[in-house]
């Protein structure tokens, strides 16, 4: 019966550095986004393409996005977990529309592919691999909300 409950531990553990993934990249935290990285885990998406390796590079480009990216917003929605061991892996769905500076729109359904790793801080990505499903780059009807650029809006506290 206890090793139940520890499944279902590790479960939760696993969809919550998941969750603050995505929270972490909607407020555009990339010192978080990187903490949530094994010390050499990757993040990879063929489709933009970019390939990161470490928790610096994953750092060093999240710094860059906002120049590039005047608003995203990302979905999860949860996927599978595996556990098998010491081997755990997943996916989870996402749904993303965002602007970019240069005016470009894009709205995409996509697979996170993952691995993860148990450390003495907790669950961690070693890989994360975004595959993009379907993509639609009309622009975008909407806006986004303006916001001062020292508002604490994402401030959760």
């Amino acid at each position: 019966m206890m090793t139940d409950f520890r499944v279902i531990a590790e479960r939760v553990e696993i969809e919550a550095l998941r969750g603050e993934f995505t929270d972490a990249v909607m407020m555009r935290d990339y010192d978080h986004v990187a903490s949530l990285f094994a010390p050499d885990g990757a993040l990879r998406m063929p489709d933009i393409p970019v390939e990161l390796t470490g928790q610096a590079a994953i750092r060093a480009w999240g710094e860059r996005v906002p120049a590039y990216v005047e608003f995203l917003v990302q979905t999860t929605h949860p996927g599978v977990i595996r556990l098998d061991g010491d081997s755990v892996s997943g996916r989870s769905y996402m749904q993303e529309l965002g602007r970019g500076r240069d005016g470009r729109s894009e709205i995409n359904y996509a697979i996170y592919h993952d691995r993860y790793q148990r450390t003495s801080a907790g669950w961690k990505f070693t890989e994360r691999v975004y595959e993009v499903r379907y993509r639609d780059r009309s622009p975008l009807a909407g806006s986004a909300r303006e916001l001062p650029v020292d508002s604490p809006a994402g401030d959760a506290s």
